[in-house]
């Protein structure tokens, strides 16, 4: 969803210190501050404390209110100015560096939690929906710039790693972020929307990733363990950005991944608003929203694993974790059309509590933890293969951004979609469609845009702080 040194001042020193480095002189200890691995930690805990509480106050139904047409609104209207700002969030990286840039993004989060407490008490949209938009607006900047450190800063053969890594800190904000609304809700069975001390508790959280937002460094001061800077760049300007960002709507990569980022968000209305909010009660609800992202954390560890160890070759890596992703998101929305079929909004169920429905309660709730498990599977492989198109943060940040903006457009409508009553078969219809025909396009991509490094990488694990790994052989 800033400058070196802070403000402005950061951009001649960026281009005094930027130096590039030919060859590895020396192996470093890759738990450096200025390592790659630090840093891409470092943004997976502002990950934690903002989007990932987003996640969970959304993952609630109705961003924990008993009406879901207020965060239906705001939804829209963020995912709309998101789809803007996602486009231009890579040009606006690339003029302001990460720290300022995340700073942006950040602040407007605590907003947006701050808008929903208003809520609680007077019961207007207006706060709610143009803290949305404004989150919109911040949300294309952290994206943009998180997408472009974590896609260049790793080394070569970790990207998948990488992705896992960042994919797991990330996540585990909704998992906290889940217990929130669980532990402060868990006598009201019955209650419908949560209570002050759940939204303060969201703030407090999403305050703190503001403030972490200075710990990033920008590309040119973080060195790999063999010795090598990940990306040497300085600042660009807004001309230069203007024309490379509408290069992006004619680039043939980015029209291949635009189905995958359409779908990405799409079917996150249905499945917060539609399964977990139609199917669960509140205290429940919030349960589930802590095995739903602690699904996440497992299903990007196992696809990172495939993506980067299962062959030697990282276009057979590439086909095969393709092929897994496909064959389990076939199975999972399998599992979910025979879920839907039983309730329709029509026809709603008894909403089901983990401690009083016994048996009752397993099934929806393994189809919504598998639901999490196929989202971050999916995300991580498609940035995957992003990271694949290119080594340069500078390219990626405008081509994370263009996923971002692409992703948030079609979430922006999936969330009128879902205010608008469409029937919940037509939803869960169209979401699996869209997935699937994600697949085939991402296959052409790597056929056609990706290549084995032709150097072979005789120290694996270098630039990871993460032990070497033996491949199988490709062959």
């Amino acid at each position: 969803m800033g400058l070196g040194g802070g403000g402005a001042g950061g951009v001649g020193a960026m281009d005094e210190e930027a130096v590039t480095v030919s060859a590895p002189q020396r192996t470093l200890c890759g738990l450096r501050y200025n390592s790659p691995l630090v840093q891409v930690a470092l943004i997976g805990l502002v990950c934690f404390c903002c989007p990932g509480m987003f996640n969970a106050l959304s993952g609630m139904g109705g961003g924990g209110q008993v009406d879901p047409t207020a965060a239906n609104n705001a939804n829209t209207a963020l995912y709309t100015t998101f789809a803007v700002f996602g486009v231009l969030g890579g040009g606006i990286y690339n003029i302001l560096g990460p720290r300022l840039t995340l700073f942006c993004g950040c602040s407007t989060y605590v907003l947006y939690a701050g808008s929903f407490l208003y809520y609680n008490h007077y019961h207007n949209q207006t706060f709610a929906i143009v803290a949305g938009a404004l989150l919109g607006i911040g949300a294309g900047l952290l994206w943009a710039g998180e997408g472009a450190i974590m896609t260049s800063y790793p080394p070569e053969g970790r990207k998948g790693t990488y992705i896992s890594i960042f994919w797991g800190i990330f996540n585990m904000g909704g998992v906290i972020g889940g217990l929130i609304p669980f532990v402060l809700n868990y006598n009201r069975s019955e209650a419908a929307s949560v209570d002050d001390g759940t939204y303060i508790g969201f703030m407090c959280f999403m305050s703190a990733g503001v403030l972490l937002s200075f710990a990033i460094l920008p590309p040119s001061k973080v060195v790999r363990d063999d010795g090598t800077i990940c990306t040497n760049i300085t600042y660009s300007s807004v001309s230069i950005e203007a024309t490379e960002i509408l290069k992006l709507f004619r680039n043939w990569k980015m029209l291949l991944i635009a189905p995958a980022a359409w779908a990405s968000n799409f079917f996150y209305s249905y499945q917060f608003n539609n399964v977990n909010g139609l199917l669960f009660n509140l205290r429940t609800r919030g349960l589930n929203n802590v095995l739903y992202w602690g699904a996440q954390m497992l299903g990007s560890a196992g696809i990172g694993y495939i993506l980067d160890f299962s062959f030697e070759s990282r276009r057979k890596r590439g086909f095969v974790g393709i092929g897994v992703v496909s064959l389990l998101g076939t199975a999972i929305w399998g599992g979910g059309l025979a879920q839907q079929l039983t309730y329709s909004l029509r026809d709603l169920p008894e909403k089901l509590d983990f401690k009083d429905s016994g048996a009752a309660f397993a099934g929806p709730f393994v189809l919504y933890f598998s639901y999490g498990l196929l989202d971050a599977m999916f995300q991580s492989m498609v940035y995957w293969v992003i990271g694949a198109l290119a080594d340069d943060s500078e390219t990626l940040s405008r081509y994370n951004g263009f996923y971002k903006g692409i992703q948030s457009a079609g979430a922006a409508v999936a969330w009128q979609v879902d205010s608008h009553n469409v029937p919940l078969l037509s939803q869960l219809i169209v979401n699996w469609c869209l997935t699937t025909l994600s697949y085939p396009l991402l296959f052409l991509l790597i056929v056609l845009a990706v290549k084995d490094n032709p150097k072979p990488n005789k120290t694996a694990g270098s630039g990871t702080g993460l032990p070497s790994a033996t491949f199988p052989s490709a062959e």
